[in-house]
């Protein structure tokens, strides 16, 4: 992982000089006498990750709150990580998991959006293919202004070409939408695809509500190796979309057998250790209080 040595040989900021918010964190519980539609990550046991377990993973490394994101599909477990992260003052949002297509779209988020901790909703699949063209959905316009006009976020993952091209419609059917897009270093062009991946990025930085997180840096290839995305291409993400449009996440426990949480801390701060002091709060925690809007629910909490 020569991009990782590259990025933490600099001095890294220690962990009490920046607060940080995680933004992604996943909560389940595998032992439920229901299950999960997804037990983690691949080649690891199921994963029981609940406040508790993720608290157990974070002591030293400056997180004071943390943002989870919904990976089931089932209605009523919206409900369910909603209770587990008002449980826990750590938590201070929830994105949901609703698809915007769907009739009964509109009653799912105005009930879901009466919970103080709710946020939004992540929902990737936002178009379909019709004549060998990617379109968006039927009613997923509809879905996606609602959203819009609730203030709330949708976030979409995981990056590939075609969910950069789905973004891209989404915010063209709804302007006033804030979409952010996760894992985006895990994205890894080829030099085929790199113009390709240029030029969505380009496009996609013209578009004022697109935000990305910077999470996931250290991934998997599709051959199962652990690779680091290389510092040449953070700097062209933050470039291209400014300080004001990035956050840190650490998609545990998806990330587990990947990277640790300490490890993805440790590699981006030394990454925003050549960087201004305001700039690393802006990645770190400010950014994700301008874009998800969490209030504070514990003294340690930046605000």
């Amino acid at each position: 992982m020569a991009g990782a040595a590259a990025i933490a040989a600099t001095p890294a900021f220690a962990a009490t000089d920046i607060a940080v918010i995680d933004t992604h964190v996943h909560l389940l519980d595998p032992r439920r006498p229901q299950g999960v539609p997804w037990p983690g990550p691949k080649g690891q046991p199921p994963q029981i990750a609940l406040p508790g377990t993720y608290r157990a993973q974070i002591g030293g490394t400056g997180i004071t709150g943390a943002i989870v994101v919904e990976a089931s599909s089932w209605i009523e477990d919206n409900l369910w990580i909603l209770e587990r992260a008002q449980s826990d003052p750590l938590f201070v949002g929830v994105v949901g998991n609703l698809d915007p297509s769907k009739p009964e779209f509109p009653v799912y988020l105005e009930r879901f959006s009466k919970h103080p901790l709710w946020r939004g909703i992540r929902h990737s699949r936002v178009w379909t293919m019709e004549n060998g063209k990617q379109v968006l959905r039927p009613g997923m316009a509809d879905g996606l202004k609602r959203l819009a006009a609730a203030g709330q976020t949708l976030d979409m993952a995981n990056p590939s070409f075609e969910l950069l091209r789905g973004a891209l419609l989404a915010m063209d059917a709804a302007p006033d939408l804030k979409l952010v897009l996760d894992h985006m270093p895990s994205l890894d062009p080829t030099p085929q695809t790199r113009r390709l991946y240029d030029s969505l990025i380009g496009e996609l930085t013209q578009r004022p509500g697109c935000f990305i997180k910077l999470s996931q840096v250290m991934h998997k290839t599709v051959d199962g190796q652990v690779v680091t995305a290389p510092p040449a291409r953070l700097d062209q993400l933050m470039a291209a979309f400014g300080e004001d449009r990035v956050m840190f996440g650490s998609d545990w426990p998806n990330s587990v057998g990947t990277a640790t949480i300490p490890g993805a801390l440790a590699l981006m701060r030394g990454y925003f250790a050549h960087r201004p002091h305001a700039q690393a709060e802006k990645y770190f925690w400010r950014n994700a209080q301008a874009i998800y809007r969490w209030r504070r629910r514990d003294a340690a909490q930046p605000g």
